[in-house]
């Protein structure tokens, strides 16, 4: 029995000892010279305990071995991990509790599950969380935060002191996770949104990385009835992505009330597996039950899985456990030390992840030199449409870099993201009809430096996605998003289809550049320049065919604009773009048979707009502006200009679309709605 209980440690020595000896040669060395001279188990030095350190407790350990001792051995490690989530979640309790604010309900439910995913399940590299071998792992439930930010303390990147700076203002651990944080790779916390982006890192690392590396997503039961979790699941399904693991922290309570479903699981069971997952219900504060779902769902082929875990919202923590209000309110700092007690013994222990398989391509995406494979080529006059001028830009993009991706949510034949589509069609995805998930989807596959992703669709349909951008922003994703069928000029489609608030949404988001191009050659470039500039990038594009304006080798830039006409006997500078810039010209011709000279200057970005050049034209033009778009006034060019020139004492009047539209003939739009060529003239002429 002496030898049993020796074989036994040895055996604990193998996993305990492997990282601190060098790997197998060191330890078989160890192994080898420690073991006991017992006669029961000599006979094994030469062979079986070869191949047990050669295997590593592989797939051969239960023959060489024998179940009693394997059973052992888990048990052991199960204990170990025990031990590791009853620290995270005394950690998060205590740091919340410091901070007087923050989530430990919601984090403690988690502790186990973290805990053997962090420990057991996941690959990566403590000192380099963010290599492209290591595995994903997305907080969907982003309030719970502070148990992530245990485990990141568990696995040795954080100190217990950089925990309890948690929610100060001069400390990255903030209320929800952000990139801030090199182990953070998208912001959570507006719910429902982790498993698309999630979606997006599997379907690069099946499709476009072809590696190893897993992608794993903690969502909460409540995000569950946010539609955009389904059509995440709809998108995982659809492509097979079976390194993609969903797990659902069941944990019955919401902020407010108990969830919809509460602990029903087989729902959540039954709803993921009509989406087409493999689905594994468990306790979810049982570590072997965990560890058994975590490593079916490493076996399992063509099909993601979701693991849904029946747990307690505040598990751990007495007279909060599965009780009702206690969301969003940090435990008492003084029944902190009790807790501490009460979990004193669980101790460190000699528990380490998983080294990465170090198989993904390194990618070096040359963002600032990236080039279309051909220059534009058009002929002046030529009557080509903004959006068919994208689709050619983003196929030459994706001909001479094959990490920048398109996607589209089925209107890739008017948008003409199709056109990348046919020249490389393994990159491009189809996102069907379900903006959020486009968006999201979008953000995953930029983590990490992996891919330039164009978004394309049509403007209006963008808005559905207003809060996935607002995050993507806070993400510092790296998103190009390009909306066709802008403004009344699309005509007797109607006003459902029209985008009139876009400039407004992608003006309003932090750091953002909006261009909006006016003829092919432009459409080209911005496109071109979009892939060059880090963060998140619109173009606006139009349906209507218009004559191409400038010569194919212009030049443009961000933040420059373009003075078509001028002349020095100017009495008024005109901005316009799109449609609009083209009725502006119309409208200096007719000016100028009245004796009445028109500088006409075309924006190109309309963030950042360039005010300098249109301070100076004004300035000797009598400081008047009349600016012309197919969007509404809040948020569009009016608005941008005025506050560009407001200092400069330029007066500017804005003619933009009003009301509610409706469908009808183009140019017949354009002018019932106020912004064609004769309104321009009447707006000259009434500006004094």
């Amino acid at each position: 029995m002496e030898a049993k209980q020796t074989f036994f440690d040895e055996a604990m020595a193998l996993r305990r000892l492997w990282h601190r000896f060098g790997g197998e040669t060191g330890l078989h060395r160890h192994f080898l010279s420690s073991w006991p001279k017992d006669p029961q188990i000599e006979p094994l030095r030469a062979n079986e305990v070869s191949r047990f350190v050669h295997t590593r407790l592989g797939h051969e350990r239960e023959r060489l071995l024998g179940p009693l001792v394997i059973r052992w051995l888990e048990n052991i490690t199960h204990k170990d991990l025990e031990d590791v989530a009853n620290r995270m979640r005394v950690s998060s309790i205590e740091m919340t509790a410091v901070a007087n604010s923050g989530h430990p309900s919601s984090s403690t439910s988690a502790a186990e599950l973290m805990a053997t995913l962090f420990f057991h399940e996941m690959r990566y590299d403590v000192k380099n969380p963010r290599s492209e071998h290591a595995d994903r792992f997305i907080l969907s439930k982003g309030h719970a935060c502070p148990i992530l930010y245990a485990a990141w303390e568990e696995a040795g990147l954080l100190s217990h002191d950089d925990v309890l700076t948690l929610r100060k203002i001069n400390s990255d651990l903030e209320g929800h996770p952000t990139p801030r944080l090199n182990f953070i790779d998208v912001a959570t916390g507006s719910l429902g949104q982790g498993l698309s982006c999630a979606a997006g890192m599997a379907y690069t690392g099946k499709y476009i990385d072809k590696a190893s590396y897993r992608v794993f997503c903690l969502l909460g039961d409540g995000e569950s009835a946010e539609g955009a979790v389904w059509e995440a699941a709809s998108f995982a399904s659809h492509y097979k992505l079976d390194n993609l693991v969903a797990i659902v922290d069941v944990n019955r309570l919401g902020q407010s009330q108990a969830t919809q479903l509460g602990h029903h699981v087989e729902i959540y069971r039954d709803r993921f597996a009509a989406f087409g997952f493999e689905t594994i219900v468990i306790d979810g504060h049982n570590i072997e039950q965990i560890a058994a779902a975590l490593k079916t769902a490493r076996d399992i082929k063509d099909k993601p899985t979701a693991i849904i875990a029946k747990t307690h919202k505040g598990q751990g923590i007495d007279g909060v456990a599965d009780q009702d209000n206690w969301h969003g309110k940090p435990v008492p700092i003084e029944k902190v030390e009790a807790i501490k007690a009460r979990y004193h013994g669980s101790r460190k222990g000699d528990v380490e992840p998983k080294k990465p398989i170090e198989d993904a391509p390194k990618v070096d995406l040359h963002i600032g030199s990236i080039k279309m494979s051909d220059p534009p080529a058009y002929t002046k006059g030529d009557k080509v449409a903004t959006r068919a001028a994208y689709g050619t830009a983003l196929a030459k993009l994706g001909k001479a870099n094959p990490r920048v991706i398109g996607l589209d949510g089925d209107t890739k034949n008017s948008t003409f993201s199709e056109k990348l589509l046919k020249e490389k069609p393994d990159q491009f995805i189809e996102c069907f009809i379900a903006e959020q998930n486009l968006v999201g989807v979008a953000v995953g596959a930029q983590c990490r430096g992996r891919t330039i992703p164009f978004t394309s669709t049509f403007a209006a349909f963008f808005t559905r996605a207003a809060d996935q951008l607002r995050m993507a922003a806070v993400s510092f994703a790296n998103l190009k998003c390009t909306g066709s069928h802008v403004g009344v000029s699309i005509g007797e489609d109607g006003p459902s289809q029209m985008a009139l608030e876009d400039l407004a949404l992608f003006r309003a988001i932090p750091d953002s550049t909006v261009f909006y191009p006016t003829d092919a050659v432009s459409a080209e470039r911005a496109t071109e320049m979009a892939a060059n500039i880090q963060g998140i990038v619109f173009i606006r594009t139009g349906r209507p065919a218009l004559p191409v304006l400038y010569a194919n080798d212009e030049k443009f830039e961000a933040g420059k604009a373009k003075v078509l006409r001028e002349n020095v006997k100017d009495s008024i500078v005109l901005v316009g773009a799109g449609v609009t810039l083209y009725e502006c010209l119309k409208a200096a011709d007719e000016l100028e048979k009245s004796g009445v000279h028109a500088c006409v200057i075309d924006p190109f970005t309309i963030k950042p707009i360039d005010g300098e050049t249109i301070v100076k034209h004004a300035k000797r033009t009598g400081g008047k502006v009349v600016t012309v778009e197919d969007h509404f006034a809040a948020g569009g060019i009016g608005e941008t200009v005025s506050a560009a020139v407001s200092d400069a004492g330029i007066r500017v009047r804005s003619l933009h679309v009003s009301g509610v539209p409706r469908s009808g003939p183009p140019d017949d739009l354009v002018d019932m709605f106020g912004i064609s060529a004769r309104h321009i003239v009447e707006a000259v002429k009434k500006f004094h």
